[in-house]
């Protein structure tokens, strides 16, 4: 996400920061090479000319010229309004009432990934707000949609509203208010049909829905990787409809990002989530100041912990602690903390939010470090027999031709993870004997959830 924008803006900071002293022309021909870099991303027109004069204004003043450190000034002064832009402080987290059932409908075109991102909704309202959930498809056009939507439903462990063929999309809508509201339902979420393209058809079948129902939100579902296709999309919905906050598909595959930075600003409403996968827990609300830091790649720290917190096994970190503590570490601990990785996005997902990841990203893609490798890592552990995880001393040469060959591997990969894994326990074992370990875990924040520190 914003990958390309990120490395253009760094590169004109880094010669801003590298100057003492900074004049208007300085400044000017730093806003001229921002607004090309806007554009180049897929911002639109309108919304970079507003940003450009808004930074303009703030950076050319004395004080800023003046100051010990310009390029620095000039820097948060971008980042501010990168921020303003993109919503404000805050989030875009639905946040959900006490009354009950709370009516979403879902919008947006055929492909855009709605369905999938309903599903994303209704299993984070489960796990986060412990809502009950109960999901509906008006989707009748498209063959087997309604199918699709149950069997998400399942994989999200939430409820899905019985199909009654022949019934038509506000039939089916009616039905699903009145068993959210008998069954005492939280949220009611409503998958709407989608076209390949905007037609009349499609907006007057979600007017007359959303007339029916009366939602407490309408969310658009735009995919990101159409740039300024969803901005316009965006913008039409909203006059046509009325929208009340966007979800953004794909940010993972788009290097640019310019829709996100556009859409609110042409239609007025937050963008809510940002989807980051395909996965059901691929879902992200949208912080706009952690995105405006990411954009000017001064990493999400705070993203990070909130994802780790997310994936963190209690029982097996007990487990681990209480090894570590002995300074033992073998090849199946190895591969839990791989296979945690994963959980947490990925070697991708996790350096995206780490700062100045931009100016080591070649190094990094000649050192291969993705998330193929940790692919390929556990799948060298899981050829392994028992007593080999157990005592990986054991695995001579013959072993490590069988576990290459069984993991579809190399044996100079074996090699190397035999050689990361015992680092990694020689390093616990001098820990051990210095007692660092628990001087280590005695210093860690009281906060953290409890059976961590070691016994």
């Amino acid at each position: 996400m914003f990958e390309n924008l990120t490395g253009r803006l760094g590169r004109i900071f880094d010669r801003l920061k590298g100057r003492g002293v900074l004049s208007e022309d300085d400044v000017a021909e730093a806003l001229r090479e921002i607004r090309v870099a806007l554009l180049e991303a897929d911002v639109a027109l309108p919304v970079v000319k507003e940003f450009v004069a808004g930074v303009r204004e703030r950076a050319v003043g004395q004080e800023v010229l003046r100051s010990i450190k310009p390029g620095q000034m000039v820097v948060k002064i971008v980042h501010d309004r990168l921020v303003e832009l993109l919503g404000g402080a805050g989030t875009g987290e639905l946040e959900l009432p006490a009354s009950a059932p709370f009516v979403i409908l879902m919008a947006g075109l055929q492909g855009s990934g709605k369905t999938t991102t309903a599903a994303k909704l209704a299993r984070r309202f489960r796990l986060k707000a412990k809502k009950k959930v109960l999901l509906a498809s008006l989707d009748v056009q498209r063959p087997a949609a309604q199918h699709q939507l149950e069997v998400l439903a399942r994989q999200a462990e939430v409820a899905s509203l019985p199909v009654v063929p022949g019934q038509g999309p506000l039939e089916i809508a009616r039905r699903a208010l009145d068993v959210a509201r008998r069954e005492g339902f939280d949220v009611l979420i409503l998958d709407s049909a989608g076209r390949l393209s905007i037609d009349e058809a499609l907006m007057d079948e979600l007017a007359a829905v959303r007339d029916l129902v009366r939602p407490h939100e309408v969310l658009l579902v735009a995919d990101a990787l159409t740039g300024q296709d969803a901005v316009n999309t965006a913008r039409i919905f909203n006059e046509r409809v009325g929208i009340t906050g966007i979800v953004l598909t794909r940010m993972d595959g788009d290097a640019r990002g310019g829709a996100a930075l556009s859409m609110r600003y042409v239609t007025g409403k937050p963008v809510r989530y940002v989807g980051t996968g395909e996965k059901l827990d691929a879902l992200e609300p949208f912080h706009p100041e952690r995105v405006a830091s990411r954009i000017l790649d001064m990493g999400d720290v705070v993203s990070l912990v909130e994802k780790a917190a997310e994936t963190f096994d209690k029982e097996q970190a007990e487990k681990l602690a209480k090894k570590m503590a002995k300074g033992e570490f073998d090849l199946e601990d190895l591969k839990a903390q791989l296979v945690q990785l994963r959980k947490m996005g990925g070697m991708g997902g996790i350096l995206a939010k780490l700062p100045g990841i931009q100016k080591v990203k070649k190094q990094l893609e000649q050192a291969n470090v993705d998330d193929r490798m940790l692919v390929r890592q556990i799948a060298i552990i899981d050829s392994m027999t028992p007593a080999e995880r157990r005592n990986p001393e054991i695995i001579n040469g013959s072993r490590r031709r069988r576990i290459a060959k069984g993991s579809g591997t190399d044996v100079s990969e074996v090699n190397r993870l035999l050689k990361q894994h015992r680092q990694m326990r020689d390093l616990m074992r001098q820990m051990k004997r210095a007692g660092g370990l628990e001087r280590l875990f005695g210093r860690l924040p009281s906060g953290l959830p409890p059976g961590l520190l070691p016994r």
